[in-house]
């Protein structure tokens, strides 16, 4: 039986990421494979707050190779999940958003201002045809309801769902700052908390939540940023000796130099790339596990159990 009482339960830091964020959010289930992970796609969000389905930066095109404790946890992610082609784009993604985060991420599907973009409206005046369609004047009217029914556009959104996907900001400050800092931002009407949880990783809120608490989130990295996670990749990469050509295809950069012409990418060079980022990882969840042997969260109590 694992002990409740107050054990630090951050997970091994991340710090191997060589994806870029609208990359993590775009990528699809077909091109989640062992050993391999295919960017062929990006989601990238417009001011508008719409992701848009487009090639990745650049047309960086690639294939990352993956370790073989990376493919497990994402494979595993997959197999528990059972992702879902979503509404906005049809397309099956690995990861969706949190249905916890707020009202706007547990409405998923068409939204108001999907349907007032069709009509060419202003979000107003379709909450007016909903509301009170005597106000409208009739085209109008009937431009909104037909983007209505053209859409399947449900009033109030279809709760107790996840979010389709992730929104940059949502996914900055309501998982990775918490994170890698162990704080909730302000929200009113509460204050910035520490992120606490009760056992077995239900979070603690209201008055008085880290009083109430059993665990908590030890900080990562004070200052980290999901775009910092690439420099740090590159890093652990320069330390492992890999070569330059295979640090750029991994962070999907291009050099144009005549001295890149004369080398290529080799199995060899891929192999000790992988055994280099194995020795990190089991590094880092040895000294998580030296911490406390046990966690609350799931995915991490997972990895601890195996590794006992």
């Amino acid at each position: 039986m694992c002990s409740a009482s107050r054990s630090p339960r951050a997970p091994p830091p991340n710090r191997r990421r060589p994806v870029r964020w609208a990359e993590v959010v775009g990528l699809e289930k077909e091109f989640a494979r062992p050993e391999k992970v295919r960017v062929e796609w990006q989601l990238y969000e417009l001011d508008s707050g719409e992701l848009h389905h487009c090639p990745p930066k650049d047309d960086s095109y690639r294939d990352i190779d993956s370790p073989e404790w990376l493919s497990g946890l994402y494979l595993g992610h997959i197999a528990r999940t059972k992702p879902k082609p979503c509404v906005c784009h049809g397309r099956t993604y690995v990861f969706r958003g949190h249905g916890e985060v707020n009202d706007s991420a547990r409405r998923t599907g068409t939204k108001l201002v999907d349907v007032a973009r069709r009509a060419g409206v202003s979000t107003g005046t379709v909450s007016n045809v909903l509301n009170r369609p005597a106000a409208v004047a009739e085209g109008t009217r009937i431009k909104v309801e037909m983007a209505i029914a053209e859409l399947g556009y449900i009033r109030g959104g279809v709760q107790g769902e996840t979010a389709a996907h992730w929104r940059r900001t949502g996914f900055a400050t309501w998982l990775f700052q918490p994170a890698a800092t162990g704080w909730y931002p302000k929200k009113a009407p509460y204050e910035a908390h520490p992120v606490a949880d009760q056992w077995p990783g239900v979070p603690a809120r209201g008055r008085n939540a880290s009083g109430r608490a059993d665990t908590c989130w030890l900080p990562i990295a004070k200052g980290l940023t999901p775009h910092g996670l690439r420099h740090t990749h590159k890093t652990v990469m320069e330390d492992l000796g890999t070569p330059p050509k295979l640090m750029d295809e991994r962070l999907g950069h291009e050099d144009g130099s005549v001295q890149a012409r004369y080398t290529h990418i080799t199995p060899g060079m891929r192999r000790r790339l992988m055994e280099g980022l194995t020795e990190q990882w089991e590094a880092a969840l040895a000294a998580r596990a030296a911490m406390s042997p046990c966690s609350p969260v799931a995915a991490l109590e997972r990895l601890l159990r195996a590794d006992r």
